[in-house]
């Protein structure tokens, strides 16, 4: 122990030992939220409060053999952000990692500075570093915590929303990182996960860095945007470039090094600037959701605990917005925001809890499914069952910019109420359920009346008209393609007049169902949307376009080169994706036989951390893609990639004619299931 030590514990049981005056001392308090403990929780066992310290006794439940640690720099802070500075812990070494015993259980203690008597509620908080453990709102379970109603937040702060907030035009977010060397910084570009609700499908953009750091991307938006451009390969301690802006925007944004040598972000105009303090603050709002999102119980626990937490996010939302000065735009942007992570997190444990009561087996090509609780599989198909998503007023649509919001709308989209097959379509006289015409526009009413019912409206809302417009984006292409089948029915003469009539009456086509689709549109902004979708749609007239000419495409250009003549059918995967794998092991021996073909190649990508790939992936090429054309990418140039082709989620397949051109989207090939016959609709097509 060297001197040093030897003094701070010498003054510790000084102060320790010095007559303290005890103002309060709470048993078991509650919390509203233990935040970034993955694999265990936090919880304060009791708090003392004195004259000359608080002291929070802790248990921290953490998996067996799992390592964590605490900084120095923890502390706590009041509903005024008034901080209380660690002094020092006992039972737990401070910046060292502690490994869980195989209790899982570990308790220690922590004397703080300090806190007023009148402090009734407060956050533990591990530092300001990033993903630091935190517990928020601790307080005496005694205490009544009056939370406002989302009506009297919206009342106490007023906003017009501008007549132009739903609007199409670009977004530029453009600026600077102060002192950036890439070798130093340990990255050339950055992501946003980015998903436009009006759009087919979601994307990345990337945003490179220049050499002197300036940065500058432009993209399309259909409505007010929050999000964030990130970096995961990084030496120095900064992560992302949080923004806010409303179409036809240019956001212009310095990153420089601010208080305790941290990086921060600066911005010098436009609606991030307006909103920085809510930006700052927005992710704190999610973490009180958190426990929803993975929460093992069952339905009737869910509500109860969503019913606790509704509350408890209201008031902090009230409270961080008088403490950080909020504007009324501000607010009520926390209070769109507050609605859609609420949702979200509701839903999601919907979407686990189902898969939770499924077993599936494998067996000779076929999936066999056994429901393990069929009481509480019936619970998450009645409508009855989603009380707490009548709390949100999706009709507002200051929702859409919610970071948040295109996952809500895919879980209310998918939700199981009244969406099953049997509820959606009529069987015939056989007793089979066969996809038709009728059945179609009858799918539609039922569907958005199952969304009603788990909304608690009589009446199609926005988020109604949202998921019936996602769910027009995704049948448009076969809608398409059906019309264009009709004339090939109607001469077909291995059929009789009736049957060949009846056949293109049933036929489910664009020129039938788009107009029913749109008659439900009473939304003006998504109506417009439609129209304007369809419009872009039916001016497509070219089968494939050039690649566009940016340095990544070279990659595929090289590959249309290396094999002339050739159709490319290219399958962007990786292995952190159990249904790119799934595909590629059940498809080996089809591909063997495509192997065989000399007019397409199949071709790999897939983007690795290390370079030309990982242990486990070299491995797995080895065993099912061994005599394949692979590619491994950098993370970064498999995210440029997605940038030009315009995709997120993956496998994501794409087609290019011998001439390195892509092929349109309706036409293009979509994995090995149909495989044959879409190869040869396109190239009838492409004749």
């Amino acid at each position: 122990m060297n001197k040093k030590t030897i003094i701070t514990a010498l003054l510790a049981l000084v102060w320790v030992a010095g007559q303290a005056k005890t103002y309060k001392t709470i048993k078991s308090p509650e919390s509203m939220a233990c935040v970034n403990v993955r694999n265990g929780e936090l919880k304060a066992r009791e708090v003392i409060m004195t004259d000359t310290a608080t002291t929070v006794h802790f248990t921290m439940e953490y998996q067996a053999g799992q390592t964590f640690r605490f900084v120095k720099e923890s502390y706590l802070m009041d509903e005024d952000g008034n901080r209380y500075p660690l002094r020092y812990a006992e039972g737990i070494a401070l910046d060292s990692w502690v490994q869980s015993p195989e209790s899982g259980v570990n308790e220690f203690t922590m004397h703080f500075a300090p806190m007023p008597k009148q402090v009734q509620i407060f956050d533990f908080i591990e530092g300001d570093v990033r993903g630091a453990f935190m517990l928020l709102g601790i307080h005496d379970k005694k205490y009544k915590i009056k939370a406002p109603t989302l009506e009297e937040l919206y009342a106490a702060n007023p906003y017009t929303l501008p007549n132009d907030w739903l609007k199409t035009d670009t977004i530029t977010i453009r600026g600077r990182i102060e002192g950036y060397d890439a070798n130093q910084f340990g990255f050339t570009s950055m992501e946003c996960y980015y998903d436009d609700v009006f759009e087919q499908s979601s994307t990345t953009l990337v945003l490179e860095i220049a050499p002197d750091g300036t940065f500058e991307k432009k993209f399309q938006a259909s409505y007010p945007v929050q999000n964030v451009f990130v970096t995961y390969d990084n030496k120095v301690d900064f992560y992302q470039i949080p923004f806010f802006a409303r179409p036809g925007e240019t956001i212009d944004i310095t990153v420089r090094k601010g208080a305790n040598d941290k990086y921060e972000c600066i911005y010098n105009n436009g609606s991030s600037r307006d909103v920085q303090r809510w930006l700052r603050n927005s992710e704190q709002f999610y973490n009180l959701t958190s426990m929803l999102h993975m929460y093992k119980g069952k339905v009737a626990e869910a509500n109860q605990m969503a019913d606790e937490i509704w509350p408890n996010l209201l008031y902090r939302l009230q409270s961080v917005s008088r403490r950080e000065k909020f504007t009324p735009m501000e607010m009520q942007l926390a209070l769109a925001n507050a609605q859609v992570y609420f949702a979200y997190a509701y839903m999601d444990y919907f979407m686990y809890r189902e898969y939770d009561l499924m077993k599936q087996e494998y067996r000779d090509g076929v999936y066999f499914t056994e429901i393990l609780d069929s009481i509480e599989w019936d619970a998450i198909h009645d409508a009855k069952n989603y009380p707490a998503l009548h709390r949100v007023d999706f009709d507002n649509p200051m929702l859409l910019s919610a970071d948040n919001y295109p996952m809500l709308l895919n879980r209310i989209q998918f939700a199981k109420p009244g969406l099953n097959f049997a509820s959606l379509y009529e069987a015939d006289e056989n007793g089979e359920y066969t996809i038709n015409l009728k059945n179609e526009i009858r799918a539609l009413s039922k569907s958005r009346e199952g969304l009603r019912s788990i909304m608690g409206i009589d009446n199609d809302n926005m988020m109604v008209q949202m998921c019936t417009y996602k769910d027009m984006l995704s049948d448009f292409n076969s809608w398409r393609r059906n019309e264009d089948a009709i004339p090939g029915i109607l001469a077909n003469p291995e059929l009789t007049e009736e049957e060949r009539n009846k056949g293109a009456e049933d036929m489910v086509t664009l020129s039938k169902m788009y107009p029913v689709y749109l008659d439900t549109y009473t939304d003006p902004y998504i109506r417009y949307k439609a129209e304007q979708f369809y419009a872009f749609k039916m001016a497509q007239k070219d089968l494939s376009t050039p690649l566009p000419d940016v340095p990544i495409a070279d990659i595929i250009r090289s590959l249309c080169a290396k094999y002339p003549g050739r159709y490319l059918m290219i399958d962007f995967w990786g292995m952190g994706c159990g249904p790119c794998r799934s595909a590629i092991q059940h498809s080996k021996d089809q591909r063997a036989e495509i192997a065989k073909r000399d007019d397409i190649k199949l071709v790999f990508i897939a983007g690795e951390r290390i370079p030309g790939g990982s242990d486990a992936y070299k491995n797995y090429v080895n065993e099912w893609l061994a005599d394949e054309e692979t590619v491994c990418l950098s993370e970064a140039d498999f995210t440029r990639l997605q940038d030009m082709f315009q995709f997120n989620g993956i496998p994501h397949y794409e087609t290019i004619t011998p001439e390195a051109r892509r092929v349109r989207d309706d036409l293009r090939l979509s994995g090995f299931y149909n495989f044959d016959f879409e190869l040869s609709r396109l190239k009838e097509r492409m004749k």
